[in-house]
């Protein structure tokens, strides 16, 4: 059987925490709380991204994560104290990158459902530029 993208997604959705932009506006600047921008570089320069969040476009995302590879990203190493929120433009690339993630061993990670538009529309605080 040949799968599609609406089953790869059933698939993350079961596997993995996902919550509401209200919550991730209550964990957003919380210790221990890491936010993950998965969305292309061009989305973030034309729309800014939550504030302090760690970019891992999805596309890279397993060379982010993994500590053996030339492009890990210390932020996204896990640890005692830390918990990931994955986040895109909907939220369909956040699950999937989340799903991965876990996968890798990264720990605890949650993927935020509606993704940056969401954070927009809720008025979430964004930056530009870095």
């Amino acid at each position: 059987m040949i799968k599609g993208f609406k089953d790869y997604l059933a698939e993350a959705n079961a596997q993995v925490e996902t919550c509401s932009v209200q919550d991730a506006l209550r964990l957003h600047g919380r210790d221990g709380w890491v936010f993950v921008d998965v969305r292309d570089a061009g989305e973030l320069e034309k729309e800014g991204k939550i504030p302090n969040a760690v970019h891992a476009s999805r596309g890279l995302l397993e060379f982010r994560v993994d500590p053996t590879s030339p492009m890990h990203d210390p932020a996204l190493a896990p640890g005692a104290q830390k918990r990931f929120v994955f986040y895109c433009g909907t939220g369909g690339r956040s699950v999937l990158a989340a799903q991965r993630a876990t996968e890798m061993g990264l720990g605890e990670v949650i993927s935020m459902a509606g993704g940056f538009n969401a954070w927009k529309a809720a008025d979430g605080p964004i930056e530009h530029g870095s």
